[in-house]
C-alpha cells in the first residue's frame, strides 16, 4: 500500500501534462500519422529538457540523465553481469540444431541484426520482433520454440544485441500497413491503463528524470538500444517485453502476452522513436 500511496502523489503531479508531451500525446490520435515528425518531435522534447545532455548520449538511458547512477554503472562494467548471458547466448547460436544446420543459415554469418529489428513483414501484415524471427528459425528447422522473456531465448537475444554493438538502428515504416502498426503501438504508448491510470509518457517523457519511489524515472529516447538488459531485481537477462509486462502490473493494470499485437507494435512504435540510435546491449540496470 505504501508504493500505491507514494504513486498517487506521482499521478497527482502529472496531471498538468507540460505542452511539449501532450503534443505527442495528442498526435497519437491524429490519422495523419507522421513516424519521422513524431520522432523529431521527441528529440526536441528531451533537447529542451535536458540541454546539457547530447541526444546521443540517451543510448545509455537512465545513467546519462544522472550523473551518480551513471559512476556506478560504470563501475559494474568491468565486470558486466549479463556476461554469462552472452557467452551463454553464443554457445546456443553456434550449436547446430538436429538437422545439421543453425542459427547462421536463418541470419547469415554475422549474428549482429539487431539494429533491424523489429520489422514488418508485409507478407504476413504484422511486426516480427527478433525473438519471433529466433523462434521461428528454430521451427524452420526441427526445434521447438523457446518460451519468450527469459532463458535461453533471452542469451541468444543478448549474443546478438552484443555483436550488434556500434551499429544504429535502421527501422523501416515503408508502407500504410507499417504505419498502422506504428500508429497501434503509440496509441498503446499514450493511453492511460490501469488502477493508477497511467500511460508510459508519464514517467518516461512528462516526468522522466524525476524520482518515483527508490526509481528515477528513465528516458523514453534511447529506450530501445539497451535490450535485453540483466536487471538486479530479476538476477537474470529479460527481453524487452518482460519489462512492458512489468510496467503494466506496477500501474495495476492487466498484462498482455508475450508477442502479442499490442506488445510488437508497443515494441515497433518505441524503437522508432531510436532510430538511428546507437544499439549498446545488452544492458544491466538496478
Amino acid at each position: 500500500m505504501k508504493w500505491i500511496n507514494l504513486s498517487a502523489l506521482f499521478l497527482a503531479s502529472i496531471i498538468a501534462v507540460p505542452a511539449q508531451a501532450d503534443s505527442l500525446a495528442d498526435s497519437a490520435a491524429n490519422p495523419a500519422t507522421n513516424p519521422e515528425a513524431d520522432r523529431q518531435a521527441l528529440r526536441n522534447l528531451y533537447q529542451q529538457k535536458f540541454p546539457n545532455i547530447g541526444l546521443a548520449d540517451f543510448k545509455d538511458g537512465v545513467y546519462a540523465i544522472d550523473a551518480k547512477m551513471r559512476e556506478q554503472w560504470l563501475e559494474l562494467e568491468d565486470f558486466p553481469p549479463y556476461e554469462i548471458a552472452i557467452d551463454e547466448g553464443e554457445e546456443l547460436y553456434n550449436t547446430p540444431f538436429a538437422n545439421g544446420k543453425s542459427y547462421a543459415d536463418c541470419f547469415g554469418d554475422d549474428p549482429g541484426i539487431k539494429h533491424n529489428y523489429p520489422l514488418f513483414d508485409q507478407a504476413r501484415g504484422g511486426v516480427v520482433t527478433l525473438e519471433i524471427a529466433i523462434n521461428e528459425c528454430r521451427e524452420e528447422n526441427g526445434e521447438a520454440a523457446l518460451p519468450w522473456l527469459v532463458g535461453e531465448l533471452a542469451q541468444i537475444s543478448a549474443y546478438m544485441a552484443y555483436n550488434s554493438r556500434g551499429k544504429n538502428f535502421d527501422i523501416k515504416i515503408d508502407s500504410p500497413e507499417a504505419v498502422a502498426a506504428y500508429a497501434d503501438g503509440k496509441q498503446f504508448y499514450y493511453t492511460r491503463r490501469g488502477q493508477m491510470n497511467f500511460e508510459c509518457g508519464s514517467c518516461h517523457q512528462q516526468k522522466v528524470g524525476q524520482m518515483l519511489r527508490a526509481e528515477r524515472t528513465s528516458p523514453s529516447l534511447g529506450h530501445a538500444t539497451q535490450w535485453p538488459v540483466y536487471r538486479g531485481r530479476w538476477q537474470y537477462v529479460g527481453n524487452i517485453q518482460k519489462r512492458f509486462q512489468e510496467c503494466n502490473i506496477q500501474v495495476r493494470a492487466v498484462p498482455f502476452e508475450a508477442q502479442s499485437e499490442e506488445y510488437r507494435n508497443l515494441e515497433y512504435f518505441l524503437t522508432y522513436m531510436s532510430n538511428g540510435m546507437e544499439l549498446n546491449g545488452p544492458g544491466s540496470r538496478r
